[in-house]
């Protein structure tokens, strides 16, 4: 576990403000103590302070894991999102897209969003917002990338793209073995 390096961290924060804007000092600094971000083969962990001084004393070629796994850093260096910290953006969302129950499963499985599945959608969202996609119900459901500005949403064609599928909780089934 290694903190993570300028460049990471930078690479880090600019992925997390296209989700959650300025709210990523509050991931950091809650209420029930202080968080941090640590990087082992790859992974960046979110963990509390209270946990980390306890992986610190396992070995770290005994250690799995730790805390929640937000993303990677792919060889190329970019930071890719895992869907395993939607539970911990979706509070903190800017922007949001909801999906109609026709439209849920269909982006379960790694489907884009169509207008014709759009329930609602943030008002003043850009083009090319990252938003958190939620069911009718408020249940986060994943990541999507705004392909329609909220403007542009409501004078399009019902079979036009709105959003671009990103990550979804069917990821949870579909590759349970590379999420850790």
């Amino acid at each position: 576990m290694k903190r993570l390096s300028e460049i990471q961290t930078k690479l880090l924060f600019e992925k997390l403000s296209e989700y959650i804007g300025a709210n990523i000092k509050s991931l950091i600094d809650r209420p029930d103590g202080t968080y941090c971000f640590r990087v082992q083969k790859d992974r960046v962990y979110y963990v509390s302070e209270k946990i980390l001084s306890l992986a610190e004393s396992v070995a770290p070629e005994n250690l799995i894991t730790f805390g929640i796994c937000f993303g990677k850093f792919t060889k190329s260096q970019k930071f890719l999102l895992h869907i395993t910290a939607l539970t911990y953006l979706a509070p903190y969302a800017q922007h949001k897209i909801w999906v109609k129950p026709s439209m849920e499963q269909q982006f379960l499985y790694g489907h884009h969003i169509l207008k014709s599945g759009l329930g609602r959608i943030t008002e003043n969202t850009p083009k090319y917002q990252g938003v958190v996609v939620l069911s009718m119900a408020d249940v986060p459901l994943g990541f999507g990338k705004a392909a329609k500005s909220t403007a542009e949403c409501k004078h399009t064609d019902p079979m036009t793209i709105v959003c671009f599928h990103q990550a979804d909780i069917g990821e949870y089934v579909r590759s349970e073995e590379s999420l850790l």
